[in-house]
């Protein structure tokens, strides 16, 4: 740790303008990213897509949406890359990629 100072550091912070933008831009990323699970509910209805399952509003926090493609930040409008699964079904999906590598390897 040669060269490096142990006293405080001086930052510079952003203006209120950009402080503002800021935090606009960052409440409509979580706005679109949280909405797509009542998207899914609507579009594909409260079933779990792998075992038909369905949920009432007492179990719906046990159903997910899982994204086919893996990629939590695309969330088309039309809910293509979404399915709703429950808790079992997803960790199940995600858990068939981890036990195939495994068993590849041996």
């Amino acid at each position: 740790m040669a060269g490096r100072s142990k006293g405080p550091r001086t930052v510079a912070l952003p203006s209120a303008a950009e402080a503002a933008a800021l935090v606009t831009r960052m409440r409509g990323a979580v706005e679109s990213n949280s909405n797509y699970r009542t998207k899914s509910l609507k579009i594909h209805g409260p079933v779990c897509a792998k075992c038909g399952r369905e949920f009432d509003q007492a179990s719906i926090n046990l159903l997910t949406v899982h994204h086919k493609d893996g990629n939590h930040h695309n969330n088309p409008p039309d809910g293509s890359n979404w399915e709703n699964l429950c808790n079992h079904c997803h960790d199940d999906e995600h858990s068939r990629g981890v036990l195939g590598e495994y068993l590849s390897k041996s």
